[in-house]
């Protein structure tokens, strides 16, 4: 029997949940579904600057899961740039951090003080 997967702690919910190209018709368009962790993991890296270790411990996961989630997220952007998809925020194994407010994105000040 498989382990149950654990809850990723994600600090940011879009309220903006779909991108992809303009001007097209949405029959047309081939789409690709990324979860809540998947972007949560992007915007720790690319947006924060934090490390992979500093990341996963935000996340409250291993450093190679944290990999595994950042790496599929980065082939779904890149997918969606070169073939022109749609991408999807949706879903996903998460749980919202102690100190979310419900407006745009918290981030634990202790991890970014960790990060210098």
């Amino acid at each position: 029997m498989a382990r149950p997967k654990k809850k990723r702690t994600v600090c940011f919910v879009p309220s903006v949940r779909e991108f992809g190209p303009l001007n097209q018709d949405a029959d047309m368009l081939n789409s690709v579904e990324m979860s809540i962790e998947e972007l949560e993991s992007v915007r720790l890296m690319d947006y924060e600057n934090l490390g992979q270790e500093t990341s996963a411990e935000v996340m409250g996961v291993a450093r190679s899961t944290f990999q595994r989630i950042y790496n599929d997220a980065r082939k779904k952007i890149a997918y969606s740039l070169v073939q022109g998809a749609v991408i999807h925020i949706e879903g996903g194994e998460y749980r919202l951090c102690d100190d979310f407010t419900g407006e745009g994105y918290c981030f634990p000040q202790q991890a970014k003080e960790d990060e210098k």
